[in-house]
């Protein structure tokens, strides 16, 4: 028998939707030994690659396996949202060449809050790419390093 992926994997994913799986396995160990997770946040700078998906589907194994341990798992993932790879990725979009054109055209308070539209707009592109690729974190929930919580 043969499985043409892009019926199975669709199929796979709505069913874990439809039924809500994630959340049952979740609700299922809720109040035992906790086993926690802290993500190692990628960069919203743009879609993932096979670094993140790779990373991310291994330490989604190991998750899954303290599930069915029996442990309350505590899988937040979080988000670089500042830092060297979105400041280039904003220069690059408003075309500035030189640093001083941040201070001297742009001000840099200005250019802190392109930085962190430009974060924000990323992020939730990338989180549809993480569930696609079939990895059971609380999405709804990531942590953000531009917020103070």
């Amino acid at each position: 028998m043969t499985y043409d992926f892009k019926v199975v994997e669709p199929s796979v994913l709505d069913f874990w939707k439809d039924n809500e799986i994630y959340e049952k396995a979740v609700k299922r160990n809720k109040g035992k030994k906790r086993f926690y997770y802290l993500d190692g946040p990628p960069y919203t700078s743009g879609k993932i690659h096979i670094g993140h998906a790779w990373g991310k589907a291994l330490r989604d194994a190991i998750l899954r396996y303290k599930r069915m341990q029996g442990f309350d798992v505590w899988d937040q993932p979080g988000f670089d949202m500042h830092g060297l790879p979105i400041e280039v990725a904003v220069e690059k979009e408003l075309g500035i060449k030189d640093k001083k054109e941040i201070l001297n055209k742009l001000g840099l308070s200005r250019f802190i809050d392109e930085c962190q539209k430009f974060a924000l707009s990323q992020l939730w592109p990338m989180v549809a790419e993480f569930k696609r690729v079939g990895i059971w974190m609380d999405w709804e929930n990531p942590y953000m390093t531009i917020k103070n919580e």
